[in-house]
C-alpha cells in the first residue's frame, strides 16, 4: 500500500475528504440512477463547456480518453484534477507536485483505503444526466479549492 506525503493527508483530514466523498458517493450512488438509466455515451464538448463554466480551463487526453483541467501554479505547488467519466460513473484524480516533484496522483478511491482501513471503499458516484454530472463536479470542484486552500497554506 502507498503512503501519502504527511502534508497531503493532513489537508485531506483537514478538508473532511472521506466524509465528503462518502456523501457525494451516497447521494449520487446506484439506488438513484440503476445500470440501465446511467448516461453511458456523453458528448465530449457538453463535458468541455460544462468545465469551463465551473470556472476552469478544460482539456481533453486523447490517448488515456479523461478530462483534466489546465494545471495551476502557486509558490510550490502545482495542481490538476483528472476526471474520467466511464459507464455512467466518475473518478477523480487530484495530480499535486511540489517544486516539480510529484506528491499525489492516485484515484480518490485509493484515499478511504489509506486514511482509514485497507479494506474500506467508495464507491465512485454515478450519473444518468448531465445535470446529475454538473451537480457532482461542482462538489467535487469545491473540495478541490478546499484541498488546495489547505495544502497552499503549509
Amino acid at each position: 500500500m502507498i503512503e501519502l506525503n504527511p502534508k497531503i493527508k493532513q489537508a485531506l483530514i483537514e478538508i473532511n475528504f472521506i466524509k465528503r466523498y462518502e456523501e457525494l458517493s451516497n447521494e449520487f450512488n446506484a439506488e438513484r440512477t440503476p445500470l440501465s438509466h446511467r448516461l453511458e455515451y456523453i458528448d465530449g464538448e457538453e463535458i468541455m463547456e460544462m468545465i469551463q463554466d465551473l470556472g476552469y480551463s478544460p482539456l481533453f487526453d486523447r490517448k488515456e480518453k479523461f478530462y483534466k483541467i489546465r494545471e495551476e501554479q502557486t509558490e510550490k505547488y502545482t495542481f490538476g484534477v483528472h476526471i474520467i467519466l466511464r459507464g455512467g460513473m466518475a473518478d477523480f484524480v487530484w495530480v499535486v507536485r511540489e517544486n516539480g516533484e510529484l506528491l499525489l496522483g492516485e484515484p480518490w478511491g485509493i484515499y478511504p483505503r489509506i486514511l482509514v482501513n485497507i479494506n474500506y471503499r467508495i464507491k465512485n458516484p454515478i450519473f444518468g444526466t448531465y445535470e446529475d454530472l454538473e451537480q457532482i463536479l461542482k462538489i467535487t470542484f469545491r473540495m478541490y479549492e478546499d484541498f488546495k486552500n489547505v495544502l497552499s497554506g503549509y
